[in-house]
């Protein structure tokens, strides 16, 4: 039996790792607990690429390895085994009492409806005709697509089949390469591991102990570079090999118009909004309900309308005065009408004690220099003789408040009202309840007004056609993601409350799509219930396996291993990234995390790295993990739906480049790290 080139590879990996634990044993003199924590983990890695159940496979060695930690401590075995149970019962009971991990069924939940309500074939079908005159517009599409659905899914195999079996075709009948076609759908596939809602930064956040909200804020604009970077890497392939992504031809580029607008004479080409006035006006809408013309109409005027709505309510933010208590007229304690302190310590506020009576501390003598002296037989504490003591000048028993009617101009009278003849801290008068509206609200207006009116200006038949397709498919989408994530990034909802707000949303756009039935709720909540046990499961089995790791010292040893290497902060996150990114080629990127992120997180400290943008570099970095041959998942969940002549050569060789632009942006996050951490510093100070 001839055996694949990737199974080759998995045995391979294999060897060397029980090559490189068999040359530890052979050159170690004593093994310590240390030493078997890291055979321990060698252990683990070789179990999970046989096959065996990652969760409990992390469970069986961790409650192996505990116990050899704790009997090697003395323990008895029946102690051994009681402390051992205990620690099983601890973690698991910590981890299921963890809030963040209700958002992950949730979430998942609403990527299998949003899936399973066909919005993904609108949504791409849509995109194509609006980016048509783009070079390279179905590869284009396609990338625009799965961030979109990657964003509602977040589900790297979901994505990449939909797309493989929707835009693959499509691809492929208009003359693409077989690479750049492959290497499209994988690729952009993989953004939902990036960007929020991922599951990925909420399983990270609870094991790395990091905000999930931050976590969500920070991958914001680091999965746009990325988005970005793709799809500039199709449009300038398509422009200097155009054989590899050739232009659309006038027939596929043509968008149907409707009959009941081509009987008032609409043409692809013909400007939409003119046309639609004079038809409704005028005679030329014989046949055509003027029903139909308004609801026309009103499709054309919702940017308008938008626009309007947005401006007002900018304007009347920005031009609104908050009014500030002054406090005027608030006079202090014990103070009469001009100020002068009342010197009456009987009414109102604390009086002295009494000085001698009670033996407590006594009023010094005032208006003499001489030295005080405690009466005879007081217990009051007294200065020495002869020793210099301040007096008050003579006839100022009482301190005044100066009268506001002498206080100096400029100076601080009792309240807090600004000093005569300075300017107000803002434009508007006292008492005023609004002010003009700064410039940069202006020209904010002017540049949106100006779009506007070119978007009215070029809006034809055919791009009203398109303009429609977009608020079927794209809108919906994109006003799911809007609220859930700008409730979570603006501190509106927590993630699960958010999660929960999208499990709505994802029912309700079921229900608008007419795909609301019993069997796609029933396999929804089958494969979300399988998904989140799978994580939940994996999320006992890390702690456990944390525990044994710490007990047997293992942590220690790596954490002196690697402080002896004397690393610079560059260094240690090179090495830390080259680490995960092997481990991406036989491992999952959920096994990745609760295994070895805890022995990272430790570290990062020693290195002055921030957990935040640590698990930022973690993030585009299994993305880079899930493209790199010959252990790709993405390469085959799109070998498995697609055409037979599409070899799995072919899908490595067009994921290459993409992986080659995912290492380009973990460089610019490591070189411009405000591009992760600018949105956070900003929304969480």
């Amino acid at each position: 039996m001839k055996i694949r080139k990737e199974l080759w590879f998995g045995f391979g990996l294999m060897g060397l790792i029980l090559v490189a634990v068999l040359g530890m044993v052979l050159s170690t003199e004593t093994m310590t607990n240390g030493h078997y924590g890291l055979l321990m983990l060698s252990l683990v890695v070789v179990a999970i690429m046989l096959g065996f159940p990652t969760a409990f496979t992390l469970m069986g060695m961790g409650m192996l390895f505990a116990f050899f930690a704790y009997h090697s401590g003395g323990q008895t075995s029946a102690g051994a085994i009681n402390q051992t149970l205990d620690l099983m019962v601890q973690r698991a009971f910590s981890v299921m009492s963890n809030d963040v991990l209700i958002s992950i069924p949730l979430f998942v939940f609403m990527g299998y409806l949003v899936e399973r309500a066909n919005l993904i074939e609108k949504l791409f079908h849509s995109l194509h005709l609006a980016l048509s005159r783009v070079p390279g517009s179905l590869a284009v599409a396609t990338l625009v697509t799965c961030a979109v659905f990657a964003t509602a899914t977040g589900i790297v195999g979901a994505v990449v089949t939909l797309m493989g079996l929707l835009a693959m075709p499509q691809m492929l009948r208009a003359g693409y390469d077989v690479r750049l076609t492959a290497g499209s759908i994988t690729a952009g596939g993989c953004l939902g591991i990036l960007i929020p809602p991922s599951v990925l930064l909420i399983v990270y956040g609870a094991t790395a102990g990091v905000s999930v909200v931050k976590l969500y804020a920070g991958a914001f604009f680091p999965g746009i570079m990325l988005a970005g970077l793709y799809i500039l890497y199709v449009i300038i392939v398509a422009k200097v090999r155009p054989d590899m992504a050739p232009p659309l031809s006038a027939e596929q580029r043509r968008v149907p118009i409707p009959a009941l607008l081509q009987k008032i004479g609409a043409t692809g080409d013909g400007w939409a909004l003119g046309g639609l006035l004079k038809a409704l006006k005028g005679q030329r809408n014989h046949g055509v309900p003027t029903g139909y013309m308004l609801r026309q109409l009103t499709v054309v005027m919702l940017p308008a309308l938008l626009f309007a709505a947005v401006s007002l309510a900018s304007y009347q933010s920005v031009t609104r005065v908050e009014q500030v208590e002054t406090f005027e007229g608030l006079s202090s304690l014990n103070s009469d009408s001009t100020g002068d302190v009342e010197d009456s310590p009987t009414e109102g506020g604390l009086a002295e004690p009494p000085g001698e009576d009670t033996g407590g501390l006594a009023e010094p003598p005032a208006g003499n220099g001489d030295a005080l002296q405690a009466p005879a037989g007081s217990d009051a504490v007294a200065e020495p003789p002869g020793a210099d003591t301040v007096a008050e000048p003579p006839g100022s028993e009482t301190v005044a408040e100066p009268a506001a009617a002498q206080a100096p101009a400029g100076e601080a009278t009792g309240d807090l009202s600004l000093p005569p003849g300075s300017a107000p801290a803002t434009s508007a008068p006292a008492g005023a309840t609004s002010q003009p509206a700064p410039t940069g609200y202006w020209i904010g207006f002017g540049v949106g007004a100006a779009a506007l009116a070119l978007f009215y200006g070029i809006l034809s038949y055919a791009r009203l056609e398109v303009f429609k397709m977009l608020l079927s498919s794209f809108f919906p989408l994109m006003v799911l993601i809007l609220f859930v994530l700008g409730s979570i990034v603006f501190g509106l909802a927590t993630p699960t409350e958010a999660a929960a707000v999208g499990a709505l949303g994802g029912f309700l756009l079921a229900i608008a799509y007419k795909q609301l039935t019993l069997s796609v709720v029933t396999e929804s909540v089958f494969l979300t219930a399988k998904t989140s046990a799978m994580v939940c499961w994996l999320f006992v089995g890390s702690a456990i396996f944390s525990a044994a790791f710490a007990l047997l010292g293992g942590q220690a040893l790596v954490e002196e291993w690697v402080l002896g290497m004397n690393l610079t902060k560059t260094e240690f996150l090179i090495l830390s990234q080259v680490i995960i990114f092997i481990l991406g080629w036989p491992l999952e990127w959920t096994e990745i995390i609760v295994i070895f992120m805890p022995i990272f997180i430790p570290l990062l400290d020693n290195f002055g790295v921030d957990p935040l943008f640590f698990g930022l570099l973690v993030a585009l970095n299994l993305q880079t993990a899930f493209l790199s041959p010959p252990v790709a998942m993405s390469a085959f969940y799109l070998k498995g739906v697609a055409p037979r002549h599409v070899t799995l050569n072919q899908i490595f060789a067009g994921m290459l480049p993409f992986m080659g632009i995912q290492v380009i942006a973990i460089v610019l996050l490591y070189l411009f790290p405000q591009i992760g951490m600018w949105l956070p510093e900003v929304l969480y100070k």
